[in-house]
Order: C-alpha cells, then sequence, then structure tokens
C-alpha cells in the first residue's frame, strides 16, 4: 500500500489521495474476517472431518462512497453457497457509515487498542462476535505499525508538515486536527511519512517528538 502510495505520488486526501488505501485497507481486512467468522476457518485451513463444504469463493468489486475521501473501490469475499451477509460494508449499502473517523484515527495513532476495538464494536453492534471483533482489530492495529514505523529515505528534497482538522466522536462530536508529515522525493514524489493526532495545542515539545520520529526512522 504505501509502495504504491510512493509510486503514484499519492497526497494524503482527495479522490487519489492516501487516506483512501486506509479506508480500503481497513475494510478489506474486517469484511476477510467475517468471512473467517461466517465459515468458520481462515483461508486455505480447512478441516478436513468437518460437515459444511461452503469454502471462499474469491471476490467481487463493489464501490462504496465516504464522506472523507469519495468513491472507494473495496474487494468483498464470496463463499460457494452465497449466505455470506457481510456486516461492515451490508449487501446494497453504497454509503459508508462511522468508518471514516476511525480510519484516520487509527493510522494517526490517535486511539488505544481498546478504543479501538469499542468502535468497531459500536460499528458491527451485536452482529459479530467479539473474537472476530479483536481479531480485526489486531489484524488492523499490526498493519497500521508496520506503516507508522516502515523505514524512510535517507534524504528528502523538501519535508511539509501540515494539519487537517475533522470531527471526531469522543463522548461528543469536537474538530480535531491531524498533523502529517509529507516528503518530497529527490526525484519528485511525495510520500506520507507519518500521521499524528494532535488536539489543537501542541507546543514544543509535540514538535521534537515529530522531528525525532522522522529522524529515528532513518531521515537526516
Amino acid at each position: 500500500m504505501v509502495a504504491e502510495a510512493r509510486h503514484r505520488g499519492l497526497e494524503l486526501t482527495g479522490p487519489d489521495g492516501l487516506l483512501k488505501l486506509f479506508t480500503k485497507n481497513v475494510l478489506e481486512t474486517a469484511l476477510n474476517e467475517e468471512m473467517t467468522d461466517h465459515l468458520g476457518h481462515e483461508k486455505n485451513r480447512v478441516d478436513s472431518d468437518r460437515e459444511s463444504t461452503n469454502i471462499r469463493n474469491g471476490t467481487r468489486k463493489k464501490t462504496v462512497v465516504s464522506d472523507a475521501v469519495g468513491e472507494v473501490e473495496i474487494d468483498v469475499p464470496r463463499d460457494r453457497e452465497s449466505t455470506f451477509e457481510p456486516t461492515i460494508v451490508k449487501k446494497r449499502q453504497r454509503r459508508l457509515r462511522d468508518v471514516d473517523e476511525v480510519v484516520l484515527s487509527l493510522y494517526a495513532k490517535g486511539m488505544t487498542t481498546g478504543e479501538i476495538s469499542a468502535h468497531f464494536s459500536e460499528i458491527y453492534g451485536a452482529s459479530v462476535s467479539k473474537e472476530t471483533i479483536s481479531r480485526i482489530t489486531d489484524k488492523v492495529i499490526a498493519e497500521m505499525q508496520d506503516w507508522a514505523s516502515r523505514p524512510l529515505e535517507s534524504v528528502y528534497a523538501a519535508v511539509f508538515v501540515d494539519a487537517i482538522v475533522v470531527k471526531v466522536r469522543d463522548g461528543q462530536v469536537a474538530n480535531r486536527p491531524f498533523y502529517a508529515a509529507i516528503g518530497v522525493t529527490a526525484d519528485g514524489h511525495r510520500d506520507v511519512l507519518r500521521l499524528w493526532a494532535g488536539t489543537g495545542g501542541e507546543g514544543a515539545k509535540f514538535w521534537m517528538s515529530v522531528l525525532v520520529d522522522l529522524k529515528n526512522r532513518g531521515v537526516r
């Protein structure tokens, strides 16, 4: 995902922004774990003595609409018997609900593990087991941490730090800034180096931690 974003010179937001890839990644991870819960086994791990013959049967393309990033094309898993009823993106559902803010907060590390799990629980309600929600949370967090800690280029022609303000529900809906460090490589590609969740009152200590993080990941 990061390699594709770097190759295409993606921005953070907009119709082709990195946030759209994040949204696609979170949705597809959740859908695949829902399918695991539905079938009772992970991909390519079917028990030989199980009674059901239902298995995964590829994917189908679907376009959903997000308020933050517009249209997002996702791969929805299918099963052989066509009994799978996805929850995070229901059949015939086109507009996303409650997903934008959790995607951005996830990749900005603005939510604890418990908060992420609670948010997925709120999205799913009682329709998906706690074990499935836990698996979704674990996989999404692992992918988020890999992205946030990946090695960076040692030299960038320029590095820009800017903020976007989004509405986040934390007891009540409030505006919250999310900071993005964007590097321009020597060949002109733009790379989102990292996202940080802020409160609106960030001072010198916060900005020093931003610079230290980039340095620790290879930026000179």
